[in-house]
């Protein structure tokens, strides 16, 4: 599916079987975390800091 990024308004394509929690880098530089809003699937900018477990 395609969202639209909160920060630049470009397309983000985000897997159909997405889980609420799940992490999506954009083009732009942002990390972005799938959220339920309400039945919707959305995105919004990271926060706080992310663990990279060594990546």
């Amino acid at each position: 599916m395609m969202l639209k990024c909160p920060i630049c308004g470009g397309s983000v394509e985000v897997p159909d079987d997405a889980l609420p929690g799940e992490l999506v880098d954009h083009d732009c530089g942002v990390t972005l975390e799938v959220v339920n809003d309400g039945g919707t699937i959305k995105l919004r900018p990271l926060e706080g800091v992310r663990e990279d477990w060594g990546e």
